[in-house]
Formats: structure tokens, sequence, C-alpha cells
């Protein structure tokens, strides 16, 4: 079941990218001010969301193997957090390429820029830490606690352009409060880009939960084999 599950999401998710692509690319025309380089928003901001929503989403499971002490929180928290990773590393570096067109620079210690960054390299530690760590029950707590700690600084990332004063644009969607307006034709396929990147997300996270399940079962074996 999970597997065609993985398989329909991928290759929904798939299609649907395909789609918006050919839609960004050669459909939508370029943006007034910024020209074409505007389309890596599609790209940036939908991963951008798809990781922050992926630490929160591994928050809750990490709490839940807390308070359980259940190893399934702790290897889908996990997985979750590996997959997140990626989309932030996206988002960063397709925000670097938008900087370098538009502001002459690929990077500055701005505040969403310096908090993404910090966010990254906990997480980094994070995937670390699990592997640097045999014992899973010590592996999971510590884990979590380094999760709790990445999602306070996620808090900063996402309020950081209402906190400091911030060379990074303010929201550009109509559904923020006080945040601007694309073009309807443009904000569709946003839309629809954003399901299609979390549609693969989702997917991803289930391959590596069924590989988490399968670390799972070799702690066991290992730790039964030391106790005989």
């Amino acid at each position: 079941m999970r597997e065609k599950l993985t398989i329909a999401l991928a290759a929904a998710g798939g299609l649907l990218l395909v789609y918006d692509l050919y839609q960004i690319f050669l459909v939508l025309p370029d943006e007034a001010m910024q020209g074409p380089i505007y389309r890596i928003l599609f790209f940036h901001v939908p991963a951008a969301i798809v990781g922050m929503v992926g630490y929160f989403v591994a928050l809750v499971l990490s709490v839940l193997y807390l308070s359980s002490k259940d190893l399934k929180w702790d290897s889908l928290a996990a997985s979750v957090v590996e997959v997140s990773l990626v989309f932030s590393l996206v988002n960063i570096v397709s925000g670097s390429i938008w900087a370098r067109v538009i502001w002459g620079i690929w990077w500055t210690w701005d505040a969403r820029l310096t908090s993404a960054l910090v966010g990254i390299l906990i997480f980094l530690a994070y995937l670390m830490l699990r592997r640097a760590i045999d014992e899973p029950t010590q592996r999971g707590r510590l884990s979590a606690a380094l999760c709790i700690f990445g999602c306070v600084d996620e808090v900063i990332v996402w309020k950081s352009i209402e906190w400091f004063r911030t060379q990074h644009p303010g929201p550009v969607l109509s559904i923020r409060t006080g945040g601007g307006h694309m073009d309807p034709a443009m904000e569709r396929i946003f839309y629809l880009n954003f399901l299609a990147i979390l549609l693969i997300a989702t997917a991803l996270v289930l391959i590596r939960t069924r590989q988490e399940a399968t670390t799972r079962e070799i702690d066991s074996l290992r730790r039964l084999a030391h106790a005989m």
C-alpha cells in the first residue's frame, strides 16, 4: 500500500511539475521589473515553504518521541528533516542566483538569509549527530532536542522581515496580510508548482521512512546481539 501511494504521489507531482515548467518557461511573460529571472520565484518560495513546514512536522514528531519513547516517531522525524533540508538548500541556492542578477551579489548577511543559513547548519548537525550515535534511545533524545532548537531558528527566519530591517523582499502573495499581489495567472502557476513540489517531497519522505524502518530493524538486531 505504501509503495503504491509513493508511486502515485511521485507520478502526480512529476506530471504536474512538467505542466508547470511548460507554463513557467513558455507561456508566462517576463516580469516588468525583474525580467526573466523572476521565474526562479516559482521554485524558491515553494522550496522554502516545504522545507519550513517539514521542520515543524519533525518538531511535532520529535515531541511525540520524547513523550512516548517510541522509535518510530524518531525515525519519521529524521526522514522529514532530511527531505526538508534538501528543499532548504534549493531555497538558499536559488535565492543566491536571484540575488546575483537583481542585487549584483551572491550573498549578503541579511537577517533572513543569515537565519536561514543558520537553520541549514543546525539541521545538517542534526543529521551528523544521528550518524555519530549508535545507541537508538540516546540518538533519538539528542536529535529531538536539536530539532526543537532548530525550529526556534525557523521562527526567526519566518518573522525576520517583520522584526528586522532586511534587504530581503517583503511578502509578494496576496494571502499574506500587508503583502503585495501577483498577477492572477502567475499566482495560479505558483500554487500549482507549490503543490507539485509538496507531492514530490511527500513521496521522498515515504521513501526515507521505509529506509529508516530498515535501520530500526538493524538497530534491534544489534541490541539483541549485544544482549547475547
